[in-house]
């Protein structure tokens, strides 16, 4: 029995990827697990495994073919063991060989198009996130699986989710969905007094897309405030130099923003009200602090994250930093690298930025904004003296982490940097 191949959701927030290649054609054989594809999404390039043992019968989506949706059918595998199909004719009868009478043969069954098969949606149409071995058995259990909890990545249900589930059962609740506002319609540059042919136009790719949408839905539906102090930071300069001496030898390098996400994670644990997220359903108050810092890549940000960054060391803060900051430029993380986190940093000091203001990442309830360590004067008493001062904006989604959560958290953070001695304290 044929199966589909589907375009597969690799993460809770994809709705549409790229097919940059094949590996694999007509009439390979393919055993479950094996890379046939590679998918790009807004965020990385992911590699498709196959989910049954069989033969490539068909290639139903061509590599490099763009904005294919999520669980659209993208190549067809035989059964197990089974030969691959007999080519079909290309040259067709001269009208010659072909009687005037003799009408047109019907297309056979098999060769009419496949329509995409649209995404699993449950009551509140809302996508549900399955694999395609768990679609089918669902499918052939009589299974209604927006009634099942996933156990996969980010609440993906799997084939184990789906066996041990009962027939019949009751779905589960949608989520009550945050209200949003009306959008203003959308205007052309013409509509909006630039002439056509007065500018070139560059495609937006998936990232960008993301990103324009995200921000936008963030920006216009949280409450966001900012907070803003500035930090002495010398002694922080004179502590990493002493740090980094002591890690030459291990070929390790702390910079400023690895010491900023240590400082952070700290603080986080010690005002366990700012480590948090709103949801319609209740305040989630996180037990690690998950740091999300923001790297600039080709069209666009992503935000990979260091995992329980109060329980990691400088120099493990460092390895990881660099790993991930590498493989993010060349879109090769995982979604679950980049997905979720608790608190964002976004560092554009070393472009020279004195102070600016982030746009929350949802579904974290602040991000902290890092302009540039410069030379200023300061007051020391009666006495005017000269500092390296940085300046940091806490952007809070108000909803979660008010003024006074957002201020106790900054008086927390401020002396883990001014002084970081105190972070090992």
């Amino acid at each position: 029995m044929p199966v589909d191949v589907l375009m597969p959701a690799l993460s809770p927030t994809m709705e549409e990827g790229a097919l940059a290649k094949w590996h694999v054609k007509v009439g390979d054989k393919v055993a479950a697990g094996d890379v046939i594809a590679e998918i790009e999404t807004d965020k990385a390039t992911m590699e498709v495994e196959a989910v049954d043992d069989g033969v490539v019968e068909e290639i139903l989506v061509p590599e490099g073919t763009q904005e294919v949706k999520v669980n659209t059918p993208i190549a067809r595998l035989s059964g197990e063991g089974a030969a691959p199909p007999s080519p079909r004719p290309q040259a067709a009868e001269t009208p010659a060989e072909t009687p005037k009478s003799k009408a047109p043969e019907a297309a056979p069954e098999a060769a009419k198009p496949v329509p995409p098969a649209p995404a699993a949606a449950d009551k509140g149409g809302q996508r549900i996130f399955a694999s395609p071995v768990a679609r089918r058995i669902a499918e052939q259990k009589g299974i209604d699986l927006s009634a099942i909890q996933g156990s996969g990545p980010h609440g993906r249900i799997i084939r184990a989710d789906v066996e041990k589930a009962q027939p019949g059962a009751r779905p589960a609740p949608a989520p009550a969905a945050a209200p949003r506002g009306e959008t203003r319609p959308v205007l052309s540059l013409q509509q909006q007094g630039i002439p056509e042919g007065s500018y070139d136009l560059i495609p937006l790719d998936g990232m960008r897309k993301t990103v324009a949408r995200r921000m936008t839905d963030s920006f216009r539906d949280v409450p966001h405030f900012p907070l803003n102090i500035d930090l002495e930071i010398d002694r922080l300069l004179e502590a990493r130099a002493r740090i980094n001496a002591m890690l030459e030898k291990d070929g390790v390098k702390v910079s400023v923003n690895d010491m900023i996400i240590k400082a952070a994670a700290i603080a986080l644990k010690r005002v366990p009200e700012a480590n948090a997220s709103y949801s319609p359903e209740g305040i989630a108050m996180h037990h690690h602090a998950d740091i999300a810092m923001a790297v600039a890549v080709e069209g666009g940000l992503i935000t990979p994250i260091i995992r329980r960054a109060e329980e990691k060391g400088l120099a493990e803060i460092a390895r990881e930093a660099k790993d991930l900051a590498e493989r993010a430029r060349t879109r090769k993380l995982k979604p679950e690298e980049y997905l979720g986190g608790t608190f964002s940093i976004s560092n554009l000091g070393m472009f020279g930025i004195k102070s600016f203001g982030s746009i929350i990442n949802e579904p974290q309830g602040a991000i902290l904004s890092v302009g540039a360590g410069e030379k200023r004067p300061v007051v020391r008493g009666d006495q005017l003296a000269i500092a390296t001062v940085m300046s940091v904006t806490l952007t809070c989604d108000h909803r979660v982490v008010d003024g006074a959560t957002g201020a106790k958290w900054l008086s927390t953070f401020k002396p883990l940097i001014e002084d970081p001695v105190t972070m090992i304290v």
